[in-house]
């Protein structure tokens, strides 16, 4: 009877393995509700950790799938998260998929709100996501004109000559935006002004912004949100990728992309960004460039490892050049630095490395590093600004859930090495002699986010800094999330700190030019500010229509904020600590609807007040709006295969820096606007090409305006006249009492113009 059993035993065993043994196919398509192909889905099966990625045909092949039933997972970025139970009982099974639009579900994964991986629905910090399908749709030649159609987010320029520029979020300044790449703070200080061009946008996969301060888990610069670029993985990237276009105004923009292996556990994915602009234009007829001429060359390498137990390691590398000019039509690199002819010319070398290592421990450990350097040649007229700066930056980050409590703890430590030509590191002793500055910023933080319950979220977090120029720093931030039972309704509150420690030099382009003396009234102290944030986000389904509305009011106060005085006197900015507080406040609302034909519709406005207030009066912030508004309208038609999209912005007025109570430029910028219109064809799975027209209707800056550079026949004020107290006279040649000011700027100085591109994907 043993022996039978023994027997039995064996037997069903070896069935089992059997069973286990054979194996099957699983292949299919992956589409979205319209039927159109996904490619680089990917697929997974995470019991057997085996998957695959979707050609640009949206096909996929899973070989060696044991007999059984298996839960599969289909991800896209842009689309809802996809889990279906497959049995696998034969050979070969077919099986499409068909994911939904992300304006159907809240299942993105995120990152940026809380430093972990989390749905962006379950996330109790509202991270807004905007894909490289979402960009497609505007292509520009840099991330930072991309963001143009982002509600809230407002790209500046802040030179009528060189057109440097910033971006703006719910109307606070460039400098208080953090930008991360991969989650990692590698852009600050000097490239807060020039680091967003040059990042290869076929290789970005997506876009998080966090509007409101974010210090407490990012440090400085974090104070009025961040904007986090994610990289495409290079497992899941195309093999080749090329994204070219021109325009009629002769700009040129190439991105390149490839991936390769290097054995069995190291991908590789290389990218390169080339742009070109050679063609000095003058349509305002003021004799200056109205646009800057450029070349930029960028290149960006990212490695993935494989390692035991699915643990990270990512190793990242960029480099930049970029050599571009803008000044009298004249001009030539003869001319550099002298006070002869005048141009603004800028060589820019900058070189990043940076990744994320998973400790080999039980514990969730992350080590995330970073390293850059900045070397910046600038000559604005006969004005000088030579700069070098060096970065390197650390963090430990250890995740641990105990019960109700996902908890978060880091220490982080950044050092700076900064040295230019100006008073900002002249020598105490001697104003002619340099002294570098080097700043050391350790800091520790911890987050505790509690689950109450299925419906209600708590976030608790503290940060403290030790700047070594500044002291000690706390920063302290509180989030709460609801959600109704179906998740069609989520409420956000959030209440939080954050600080700045500012360096003019390297965040204020207006302080270099040389057209204005700077001046500090006191040794600059850091900044802090409270926020409060309450946003609730609405899904509704209406028939075969979605809609989704996304609501924010927001309050931000300053007790000591640094404002740059354009006022008190046209040939200086004076800068310092404000004696009073400044405040930004708002409200704003994204909808997004999708129709069953097709249409899909996002559109945007915030409505904001901006201002400062000090010894009883009330100042309204120079440069920025009191109303924004944009739109992204997109259709296709399904037998021809075109796609039309509709993107455009409107700006309501904002209050520019006049010289002089006879300056006869407006006060006020108008209500201004700019519209595109685009028209893709997808030719075949690899293939489509776009073209269509940018600034449809024509709109520059200098309508209704004499002029925007004042005195742009005398930009070195050889014919001015001053008087005793160093102001400008009014004079014949000069009726108007002006010296040469760049600085008069809110919009772009490119007209209409018509481009046409392709793009290729072969996987």
């Amino acid at each position: 009877m043993k022996g039978f059993k023994a027997l039995f035993t064996v037997f069903f065993t070896f069935i089992g393995f059997v069973a286990y043994a054979q194996t099957g196919e699983l292949s299919g398509q992956i589409s979205d509700s319209e039927g159109a192909s996904l490619g680089t889905a990917s697929i997974y099966i995470p019991k057997l950790k085996i998957g695959t990625s979707a050609d640009d045909n949206g096909t996929y092949l899973i070989e060696g799938i044991p007999y059984g039933s298996w839960e599969v997972e289909v991800r896209q970025i842009g689309f809802a998260v996809h889990r279906e139970l497959i049995i696998v009982e034969s050979p070969l099974i077919f099986k499409n998929f068909v994911l939904k639009d992300e304006t159907d579900e809240l299942e993105q994964v995120v990152i940026s709100g809380t430093m972990k991986e989390v749905s962006k629905l379950e996330s109790p910090v509202p991270v807004e996501v905007y894909t490289s399908k979402f960009f497609k749709a505007n292509p520009t030649p840099s991330l930072f004109d991309a963001l143009q159609n982002i509600n809230g987010v407002r790209p500046h320029l802040n030179c009528n000559v060189c057109n440097t520029g910033d971006i703006h979020i719910n109307g606070l300044e460039g400098p208080y935006t953090m930008i991360l790449i991969d989650g990692t703070p590698i852009v600050s200080g000097l490239s807060t002004v020039y680091g967003l061009s040059g990042i290869p946008q076929s290789l970005i996969d997506r876009v998080e912004i966090v509007k409101g301060p974010a210090s407490t888990l990012y440090g400085s610069e974090a104070v009025g949100g961040l904007i986090n670029i994610i990289t495409k993985r290079p497992g899941t990237a195309p093999a080749v990728s090329a994204d070219i276009f021109g325009t009629t105004w002769a700009e040129l923009n190439a991105d390149l992309g490839a991936k390769f292996s290097v054995g069995k556990r190291a991908q590789s994915l290389v990218g390169l960004n080339y742009f070109n602009y050679n063609n000095p234009i003058d349509n305002n007829n003021d004799n200056f460039t109205d646009v800057t001429l450029q070349n930029r060359v960028s290149i960006f390498n990212k490695w993935s490892f494989d390692r035991r137990d699915n643990r990270i390691f990512t190793l990242v590398g960029r480099y930049i050049y970029e050599d571009r000019w803008g000044g009298e039509m004249n001009w030539e690199r003869k001319y550099r630095g002298g006070d002869e002819v005048y141009g603004e010319s800028i060589y820019t070398k900058r070189w990043e490395l940076f990744g994320t290592y998973q400790l080999p421990v039980n514990e969730r450990i992350l080590f995330q590093f970073s390293a850059n350097g900045h070397d910046q040649n600038s000559m604005y007229g006969d004005s000088p600004y030579i700069a070098d700066q060096k970065i390197a930056f650390g963090q430990l980050t250890w995740f641990k859930t105990l019960g109700k409590h996902d908890l978060l703890a880091g220490f982080a430590y950044r050092y700076t090495y900064y040295d230019d030509n100006t008073p900002a590191t002249a020598s105490a002793d001697d104003l002619n002699k340099n002294k570098a500055t080097h700043t050391n910023l350790p800091g520790v933080f911890v987050q505790d986010e509690i689950t109450l319950n299925e419906n209600n979220k708590l976030l608790l977090g503290m940060r403290h800094d030790y700047n070594s120029r500044h002291g000690s720093i706390l920063t302290p931030r509180v989030n709460y999330k609801w959600s109704s039972a179906n998740k069609d309704n989520v409420l956000r509150l959030s209440f939080g700190n954050g600080y700045r420690v500012a360096n003019v030099f390297t965040e204020d382009h207006a302080a270099l030019t040389g057209a204005r003396e700077v001046m500090f009234i006191d040794d600059l102290e850091p900044e802090t500010s409270w926020n409060g944030n309450l946003n609730f986000v609405k899904k509704i389904y209406a028939g075969s229509t979605f809609i989704g509305l996304d609501g924010t009011a927001f309050y931000t106060y300053f007790d000591n904020k640094i404002i740059a005085d354009y006022d008190t006197d046209p040939n200086k900015i004076i800068y310092g600590n404000l004696d009073g507080y400044a405040v930004s406040q708002g409200v704003s609302l994204n909808i997004d609807i999708a129709f069953l034909n097709g249409l899909k519709i996002m559109a945007g406005a915030t409505a904001m007040d901006v201002y400062s207030k000090e010894d009883g009066e009330r100042t309204r912030q120079l440069f920025t709006e009191k109303f924004t508004g944009t739109w992204n309208i997109g259709y296709t038609f399904r037998k021809s295969g075109f796609t039309l999209d509709y993107t455009g912005n409107l700006y309501g007025s904002m209050r520019l820096p006049l010289l002089s109570s006879t300056d006869p430029r407006s006060e006020y910028s108008p209500w201004w606007s700019i519209q595109n219109i685009q028209l893709t064809k997808k030719i075949d799975g690899n293939t489509e090409i776009y073209g269509g027209v940018k600034n449809l209707l024509n709109w520059t800056p200098n309508k209704g305006n004499p002029f925007i550079i004042a005195r742009a026949h005398d930009p070195f004020d050889k014919k001015v006249q001053f008087d005793a107290s160093g102001q400008a006279t009014v004079t014949p040649d000069n009726p108007y009492g002006l010296t040469f000011d760049p600085s008069y700027v809110y919009g772009p100085n490119q007209g209409i113009r018509g481009f046409l591109g392709f793009r290729y994907n072969l996987y």
